[in-house]
């Protein structure tokens, strides 16, 4: 049983936001579908403008801190010259056969300072031509290839889908992963460090809890850019343009995700020329700096909070009687979640605990308690229920709405 966190799972949730790159054959076959079972040339794959440097200029300006890249999607087309299928990136026309995406990606991410993630589907087209012997054994040549051949790799991202009737070799799997890479996350269905939250809609539930099946695992929050009622486009589509999330929808996915102590991973997924649509790039930057605008320029000045061991209380008195819309707290999670009900109150008297504003469960490493403006002398930060070494160790009021008046 893992009921702590490892030092990695904390400085990957410190990460807060990635990148999510869908690319491949998809992006040159606009109308094709997951598992349409539906031929793609490889003559179609040609991104004659192809910059992986732009994409993480592109991160930086959106404030992402890691980026996840298709290698291998559910079609089976590889980004990378595998030794194992024909139906890869050294048989189509990009770089006359001799490009290698995953290099590119690589590289680019480690001098831009991001994170290096891979995604990797487990099924694929044609798959069934197999039996569950050559299958384990392609699967763990081409994660190989992927985790000797590109220096250090940080996450290992499983997409699941289509493989439920496979008997596969966890064990063996999980074994060739961390032995090839001991410093990796792996998420998804042959991973314990990162778990799916479930929905790929941006949004962790409430309680957002760690510890799961007797593992300590962070969530991460995967969404769309573009999505048109119920469907995700995953994949460039020029019709997609007009779907395109909204600066304030973005705000509110943050709050849904980061802001319940999950990651927030958003797709943007590369055109045909291999670049990244400017427009989305531009609405993650305006998100970017409504977040920082919100919960860093205008966090109210304080001295550090108090805390009453008896009342297991924390306790933050103004000078003056403020404005406040916002709380972000912070949990210790160094041995784990301990926290499981809170509680925010607002007085207009220092002497009394006054009107409770917002109630909760998990804290975990951050929590982003929104609630109308109320104007107060006195906030107070209740553990109703936790252990008896749990600890905030950061409690941030802010004012979000606009300038205090007076």
């Amino acid at each position: 049983m893992q009921l702590k966190p490892t030092p990695l799972q904390l400085a990957y949730n410190d990460l807060e936001l990635g990148i999510f790159f869908h690319f491949g054959i998809r992006t040159f076959n606009e109308h094709h579908r997951d598992w349409d079972m539906k031929h793609m040339e490889l003559s179609s794959f040609n991104p004659t403008q192809l910059d992986c440097e732009a994409w993480m200029r592109d991160v930086v300006r959106m404030g992402g801190k890691y980026t996840v890249l298709t290698t291998k999607h559910h079609d089976g087309f590889c980004l990378w010259p595998t030794a194992y299928s024909d139906y890869a990136v050294q048989n189509t026309p990009y770089k006359n056969g001799q490009g290698d995406v995953i290099r590119e990606y690589c590289e680019a991410c480690r001098k831009y300072g991001i994170k290096v993630g891979l995604y990797y589907s487990c099924a694929q087209f044609g798959s069934r031509e197999m039996n569950s012997k050559q299958y384990n054994d392609y699967v763990c040549a081409q994660l190989h290839e992927l985790l000797v051949n590109y220096g250090q790799i940080d996450i290992l991202w499983f997409d699941g889908c289509g493989s439920d009737n496979y008997d596969f070799d966890v064990e063996r799997i999980q074994k060739t992963i961390y032995a090839l890479q001991p410093n990796i996350l792996v998420f998804g269905t042959w991973g314990k460090d990162i778990r799916w939250i479930g929905n790929e809609w941006g949004l962790a539930p409430m309680p957002n809890d760690n510890t799961v099946e007797g593992f300590y695992a962070p969530g991460e929050c995967d969404c769309c850019m573009t999505r048109y009622e119920n469907e995700n486009f995953w994949f460039y589509n020029e019709t997609h343009r007009n779907y395109v999330r909204t600066p304030e929808e973005l705000v509110g996915l943050y709050l849904y995700s980061v802001g319940r102590g999950a990651n927030l991973l958003v797709n943007i997924a590369p055109d045909r020329r291999g670049l990244l649509p400017q427009e989305n790039v531009q609405r993650m930057e305006e998100m970017k700096k409504e977040i920082e605008r919100r919960y860093t320029q205008c966090a109210l000045q304080t001295e550090q909070a108090e805390y009453n061991v008896q009342d297991r209380e924390y306790v933050l008195v103004f000078d003056k009687h403020q404005l406040v819309d916002t709380v972000i707290l912070s949990e210790d999670n160094t041995d784990g979640e301990k926290i499981r009900a809170f509680s925010v109150y607002a007085s207009q008297n220092i002497g009394e605990r006054g009107i409770r504003i917002y109630s909760a469960n998990t804290v975990g490493r951050k929590h982003i308690c929104t609630f109308p403006p109320i104007r107060t002398g006195k906030l107070t930060v209740v553990l109703e229920d936790a252990e008896k070494d749990a600890r905030i160790v950061s409690l941030t009021p802010c004012y979000h709405s606009g300038k205090q008046p007076y």
